[in-house]
């Protein structure tokens, strides 16, 4: 039967481990949810389900030994495309939940840490703190300074990073790219993964 050939399992398995990296990441920021609960959803995008992505089609090759166990080269593509996405997608979630439920107001800032990537803590004009702090890409930049007055659109449920940016772009081509280069790489070095396990003549 044609489901059970091995392109269509491998298939539907980098769906499941790209569409879970860019899904999870993207809803962490869109959806207000315990604190618990995004930081399980990111370290999966991150970090699980890209490492499952590489490894899972290694465990399977039943009839090879462990130590005679090769890696499809293909199969690095989805690691590395599932954690950018896990990064990605994030700054592409907090970008639709400023549209949904942004709002602008002008701000102050009370601290600027430039050790490392920039980051500029926050605070409106009526004495509030704005959280999360302003990234050095959407707006805490090199010549800004403590005291400095910024206008902001924030998140009020603090989920959603800051910017400054009116007309920031989604990185939807960038994602879509990375998307797909997981699903075809990761289905192909899967595919290539059974085929050498059926090969295997024991020497």
């Amino acid at each position: 039967m044609w489901w059970r050939a091995d392109w269509v399992r491998w298939l539907l398995f980098s769906l499941v481990c790209a569409g879970g990296s860019l899904g999870l990441s993207w809803l962490g920021p869109v959806v207000p949810l315990p604190s618990v609960l995004r930081g399980a959803g990111l370290l999966l995008a991150v970090l699980v389900l890209p490492l499952a992505s590489l490894l899972v089609p290694v465990l399977v090759l039943r009839r090879v030994p462990r130590k005679k166990r090769k890696l499809a080269w293909q199969l690095t593509v989805p690691l590395m495309a599932g954690m950018a996405m896990g990064f990605f997608g994030t700054d592409a979630g907090d970008q639709v939940a400023l549209a949904n439920r942004g709002e602008w107001t002008d701000a102050v800032v009370v601290r600027m840490d430039d050790s490392g990537t920039n980051h500029c803590d926050l605070r409106s004009v009526d004495g509030w703190a704005i959280s999360p702090s302003l990234s050095e890409g959407d707006g805490c930049e090199d010549w800004v300074s403590k005291g400095d007055k910024l206008r902001v659109r924030y998140d009020p449920e603090g989920l959603a990073s800051p910017t400054e940016d009116r007309d920031s772009d989604s990185n939807g081509v960038f994602l879509a790219t990375l998307f797909g280069a997981a699903v075809v790489m990761g289905t192909w070095g899967g595919v290539r993964q059974s085929r050498w396990d059926r090969e295997y003549d024991g020497r």
